[in-house]
Order: structure tokens, then sequence, then C-alpha cells
């Protein structure tokens, strides 16, 4: 009689206990309700519940990647963009996470959806085009602020892509080409000034001795004749042909 009745209680206890056995790895943490009322967060290992009283929530503490879809906002200055961002949160209160929030991270995408309308709308397209860090440690402080009250801890918040409309990129390359034509024509005229004055200085110093122009002159005749094809006509001052017949002794 004993017997018949010792081994099913024995079998039922040992069901019980196999069943109540809950195995956290180490970046888990096990929200555990008894009677659908919280008790405690349990730590990494190998842990045992109450079957049927008590249920335990796994919550993964890690670091997650949350992809916010691409979508079209609208700058202060009313030029629309079409931007994606990325966000990286993790869970620091897991009971919070379990209990205040249905789904957080659905909830951290939509919500960093609308700081990023929010802070691109309140911005001049150029802010947004070369301070893209700004906008985006902005749109992390709007998403922690409100995530913090459910366990979320926002890590970064990375803009990934801004497009701009073809008419935008257009007209933006249009500006660019326009500004480096301007730098070149700058460039070229400082050469230009820069030969000039060279060129001044060289002739104060020519100015300053007759011989050395003659001299000068009769270089230039000699590169020009340096083809034989060509003939040359010269009407030499009389100066200068007494300085041949003196540097040729005839």
């Amino acid at each position: 009689m004993f017997e018949a009745f010792f081994w099913p209680v024995f079998i039922i206890v040992i069901f019980l206990a196999l069943r109540g056995l809950r195995l956290l790895y180490q970046y888990e943490r096990g929200v555990l309700f008894t009677l659908g009322k919280f008790t405690e967060v349990k730590e990494p290992g190998l842990r045992w519940i109450f079957p049927i009283i008590q249920s335990m929530r796994k919550v993964d503490i890690r670091i997650k990647t949350a992809d916010v879809p691409r979508q079209e906002v609208m700058t202060k200055d009313n030029i629309p963009l079409l931007a994606n961002t990325v966000v990286y949160f993790k869970v620091e209160r897991p009971a919070d996470a379990v209990i205040k929030i249905e789904d957080y991270e659905f909830a951290v995408r939509q919500y960093t959806q609308a700081a990023l309308r929010d802070v691109v709308g309140n911005s001049e397209l150029d802010f947004v085009l070369t301070e893209r860090e700004k906008v985006a440690s902005s749109i992390k402080e709007i998403v922690d602020a409100e995530t913090s009250g459910w366990g979320i801890d926002i890590e970064s918040i990375k803009i990934q892509e801004i497009e701009l409309p073809a008419e935008m990129k257009r007209a933006m390359a249009k500006q660019a080409e326009a500004e480096r034509e301007r730098r070149a024509v700058i460039i070229a005229a400082e050469g230009e000034l820069k030969a000039s004055e060279n060129l001044s200085k060289a002739a104060d110093n020519l100015a300053k001795s007759p011989i050395a122009v003659q001299l000068r002159t009769l270089q230039t005749i000699r590169d020009i004749a340096a083809d034989p094809s060509e003939k040359i006509v010269l009407f030499l001052p009389s100066d200068m042909s007494e300085m041949i017949k003196k540097i040729t002794g005839h």
C-alpha cells in the first residue's frame, strides 16, 4: 500500500524538480514572478522555480543594435531629406524592461524615429550635413531621457546616411564647380601678380646697366635663330652695332 502511494508521489516530485530548472547564461537575467507578482531578478547560473506557481522571463543584457528604417524628414529651411539611423542600447534594469514596457526594442526604434524628425526639423540643412555627430548626440539625449524610465540605456546613435533630393544634388554640384573655378582664377591671378613683380624687378636691374640690356637682346636673338631654316632681319641701333664690333673684333 505504501509503495503504491510512494512511487507516484516520487515521480511527481522528480518531474516538478526537473521542470522547475532554469539555466541562465552570463549575459542573461531572469525576472521571477510568483502568482503573477514580481518577486526578484535571478542572477546567471542554474536556478529553480516552483512550476505552475512561479514563472520567469529571461532578459538579454548585452548591447543590442536596432536599425531604424529610412524615413523622409523636413529641415527647418524646408528641405526634404532621407535619413536612416542605428541605435545601440542595452537593458540596465531587467525588471523595468519587462514590467514597464511591452516591447522595448520596438519602442526604442519608434522613439528614435520621432526624435530624428524633431531634431532635424529644428535644424537647417547646412547644420545637418556638416554637424552630423551633433545631430546624433541631440537625438541620443532625447531618446535616453525617455527610455531610462524603462530600464534601458542608450549607448549611442549613429546617422548612417543622409540623402538629398536630386535637384538639391545638382544645385550643390554646380555650386562646387563654381567654387573650384573661382579658386582657379584666384590662383592664376596670384601667379600673374608674382610673375609681374619678378619682371618688374628684372626690368629695374636691366635699366641700371645698358650693356646688360644689349646682352639680353643678343641672347634673345640667339634663341630665335636656333633654327637654321628661319631668317631674321633685325635693325640694330648704332650703339648695338658698335658693341658687336667690339665683341667680335670686326
